[in-house]
């Protein structure tokens, strides 16, 4: 195997291990890490996030904007410049747009969003060359563990609001 596609495999699994833990929180499992690989070849963790909209009840806590918030702390700048997004769904419009703000040199995903994908799926905000910014995209890593964590949650969702009291 490619050593960068294991190394994406790598990151991309700490994405999923936090998509499982928003799917427990009742949550939206959707799970996203930022790894800046400024000074660390095989790159060092420096935000990661999990969907939060219900539980802080804020429509911007979804993954991507958890991580990113947490790596500019970290990184003590919203600039992004060596870092690279790994999210187990397409971003949003919201979170695509968060990515070109950060200047985000790279984003990796997992599974396409054809009803809210804003990279590739609907729009291309990430690669709009009107914009000021773009990233280079690596779609489909996992991206069928992904799906299956996102097609389980709403099966268990459909079916609960079936059940009678």
């Amino acid at each position: 195997m490619d050593s960068s596609l294991a190394l994406d495999n790598r990151w991309m699994d700490e994405a999923l291990d936090l998509a499982r833990q928003a799917a427990a929180l009742g949550e939206i499992p959707v799970g996203a890490v930022v790894v800046d690989f400024a000074q660390h070849p095989d790159g060092q963790l420096v935000g990661r996030g999990f969907n939060l909209r219900q539980r802080d009840a804020d429509p911007s806590a979804h993954a991507e904007i958890v991580a990113l918030r947490q790596a500019g702390r970290a990184l003590n700048s919203w600039r992004l410049l060596h870092c690279t997004l790994y999210v187990t769904l397409e971003p949003c419009p919201m979170c695509a747009g968060a990515i070109v703000n950060a200047r985000l040199p790279r984003l990796v995903f997992g599974c396409p969003d054809p009803k809210a994908g804003a990279v590739q799926s609907l729009f291309q905000l990430c690669s709009d060359p009107r914009l000021n910014h773009r990233a280079v995209i690596t779609p489909g890593i996992r991206a069928a563990e992904a799906a299956t964590l996102l097609r389980d949650f709403f099966a268990a969702r459909r079916a609960s609001r079936s059940r009678p009291d």
